[in-house]
């Protein structure tokens, strides 16, 4: 007889049926008009689980996991970085816990990793004697240089620019969408420095018929075939006109590591990190939006309207994701801590793709209630900005904080976002949780 119970996580188990996972999780039932609030023994249980009471129980959504229970506590370690979490080894991904996020600056040692394919030797042995970036495609000079050239012959430029995969926040949706499950940590805020993309551009002269740029790099593909490109992905020409888009070569004032694109980089902030790609060695420009790999299809890419989770979408509803949308991290402090205080400090950071975020609030009373943070300007367009906050807590018991950031847009982050097939663009609410023991 063979036994086929499907072992189920929690996020499936209250995916499949929020009600009776709240009734197996926590032994209570949900309330007639389907908010479940905690009640009896369904708040004694949940309360002995997390080792006091909730004050604000009754505010609770049902189906709800408590941010507690929702993140990982058992870091990966990965060589070369601090405290990372490693995702994938092949190709290399690894995110950064929130509170090792905490710098105004993302130290390269606390920066995520994104790769697709296998990292170029070049990066590793620093010998660019035979490498070139050559610009090409729909201009009326195609240029050469190297990294000499590109240093002495153009102005450089040193700015803190957010860089975030497409696909952070992964983790959260359900049904599961594929690939990196990507929680909360795959965005970095580094000093990057280089010339401007434009500068570049103009030197060799754009033709009217260009519409779009196309990125090679050096990076191999997983097969190894060497004909196949594990990813080659551009930009509109507005997108690389702008000031703020570089060709790095340098990271936290260093030469770039060989896990960030050694030699050179693009740097295309504030839209998914896939713009941003390294190893460079040419840039086309285009009279057709790029179709390299990881252009075309669903790659980077969400549908044109809201579908119901799990819906099949066709390759022509979808659209090349461009300005990532505003979102919000809390990094201090780390969640699950317990505290001997009623009153706490909280820290973290705020940004919004091509807009600046105006206005930041927290909650610790699930959403009723919120208190507006105190919002810094970003020290330059493209930078996250930090917040800082400040919170009394009324009881002792579990506490749960809210993040919630607004753009100058006027879009605000959401409790939940839309469900897409790929699993991109997730900037629902960050959430830590509390234990007051005061």
């Amino acid at each position: 007889m063979t036994n086929d119970k499907k072992e189920r996580g929690l996020y499936e188990l209250y995916a499949e049926d929020p009600e009776r996972a709240d009734y197996l999780v926590f032994g209570r039932r949900a309330n007639p008009n389907r908010r479940g609030f905690l009640k009896g023994a369904g708040l004694g249980a949940m309360g002995a689980m997390l080792g006091m009471a909730i004050p604000f129980h009754r505010n609770f959504p049902s189906g709800l996991i408590p941010a507690a229970m929702a993140e990982e506590t058992e870091l990966g370690l990965f060589a070369g970085k601090d405290g990372l979490t490693l995702l994938n080894d092949r190709p290399v991904n690894a995110e950064t816990p929130p509170h090792l996020l905490d710098d105004a600056v993302t130290p390269t040692s606390r920066h995520f990793v994104r790769n697709n394919g296998v990292v170029p030797e070049i990066a590793y042995t620093k010998d660019v004697s035979d490498w070139k970036l050559t610009i090409d495609g729909e201009v009326n000079n195609v240029l050469q240089f190297t990294l000499d050239e590109l240093k002495s012959k153009f102005k450089p430029v040193t700015l803190k620019l957010q860089v975030e995969c497409g696909g952070n926040g992964r983790a959260a949706f359900n049904p599961p969408a594929k690939g990196n499950q990507w929680t909360v940590g795959a965005i970095g805020n580094s000093e990057w420095t280089g010339v401007r993309y434009k500068d570049l551009l103009e030197a060799a002269g754009v033709k009217p018929s260009a519409i779009y740029t196309a990125h090679y790099s050096m990076d191999g593909h997983l097969s190894g075939d060497p004909n196949k490109l594990p990813i080659s992905r551009g930009v509109p020409i507005s997108k690389a006109m702008d000031p703020h888009s570089i060709i790095a070569y340098a990271m936290n004032g260093e030469d770039l590591p060989a896990l960030h694109g050694f030699p050179v980089r693009t740097i295309c902030p504030g839209w998914p990190g896939s713009t941003s790609q390294k190893w460079l060695q040419r840039i086309q420009l285009r009279d057709v939006v790029h179709d390299g790999p990881k252009m075309t299809g669903s790659s980077y890419r969400v549908p044109k309207f809201p579908v119901a989770p799990g819906t099949h979408v066709e390759n022509e509803d979808y659209k090349i994701i461009e300005s990532m949308p505003v979102k919000s991290l809390i990094t201090t402090p780390q969640t699950n801590q317990t505290i001997k205080t009623r009153t706490l400090k909280v820290h973290g950071h705020a940004w919004a793709g091509d807009n600046v975020v105006k206005r930041m609030d927290i909650s610790y009373d699930f959403g009723v209630t919120w208190i507006q943070a105190d919002l810094k300007a970003p020290p330059n367009p493209y930078s996250w900005q930090e917040w800082y906050a400040e919170v009394t807590f009324p009881t002792k018991g579990y506490y749960e904080i809210w993040a919630r950031a607004t753009d100058d847009k006027g879009n605000m982050q959401p409790f939940a976002v839309n469900w897409n097939p790929k699993g991109y663009l997730n900037n629902s609410m960050h959430r830590i949780a509390v234990m007051v023991d005061a």
